[in-house]
């Protein structure tokens, strides 16, 4: 099952998202707190409603509220972030891959929580992904494939102090067997030269970024 997290932060293009998850047949929905806005617009059906509920105006609680969405209140005074819960309640409740939406906005705090996020998806053996209009961000420790997109290109950015044994196929320029380390910016605006490209890795963990201009 696929988890869809639906965050507060910038989304422009509804259709482009709406598109994204045409074909998928089993999702688990769940809107956090102020990112309902962007659900209703959506238009996709929200299983769960959950958050501290600072940023969601009244409208939409009440409109998710009178559609019988279940709905989970916690407190400001927390640990974790709104956006963290929903990935541990999709994890908890079998989805093998989630994605984020919503998850960039002003506060560059948030986005960089969001993207660490992706590293306690990868311990639970859950792919994550958080994607806007322009990127398409997941972090690996073991390989991926990624299809060619027009005006795409592929960054390589290591996650852990180092990442080794860093091999790609059909991209313009080659990693084979390589190192990155967390500073040098080796790994930025690589390009498709074939329709499927691969990365796989030997140690270490990598965000993988398809980023658009």
């Amino acid at each position: 099952m696929t988890g869809i997290v639906i965050c507060s932060g910038t989304i422009k293009d509804y259709t482009y998202y709406q598109k994204y998850f045409e074909s998928t047949s089993s999702m688990l929905v769940i809107s956090v707190d102020g990112g309902a806005h962007h659900a209703r617009q959506l238009g996709f059906k929200v299983d769960v409603l959950l958050g501290d509920f600072d940023s969601i105006s009244m409208e939409d609680y009440r409109f998710y509220e009178n559609a019988g969405v279940k709905i989970i209140r916690y407190p400001q005074a927390k640990d974790e972030t709104d956006t963290q819960l929903a990935v541990n309640y999709a994890i908890d409740n079998g989805c093998t891959s989630i994605y984020i939406l919503g998850g960039f906005g002003n506060r560059l705090d948030h986005s960089l929580a969001n993207i660490f996020l992706l590293k306690k998806m990868t311990d639970r053996g859950v792919k994550g992904y958080i994607i806007d209009e322009n990127n398409e961000i997941t972090l690996i420790d073991k390989f991926i494939r990624l299809n060619k997109q027009e005006n795409t290109k592929v960054t390589l950015l290591p996650l852990t102090e180092k990442v080794e044994g860093i091999t790609t196929k059909g991209l313009l320029y080659p990693l084979e067997n390589a190192t990155l380390e967390i500073g040098p910016s080796r790994g930025l605006s690589n390009e498709f030269i074939e329709d499927v490209a691969e990365v796989s890795i030997k140690k270490g963990l990598l965000l993988v970024i398809k980023a658009r201009d």
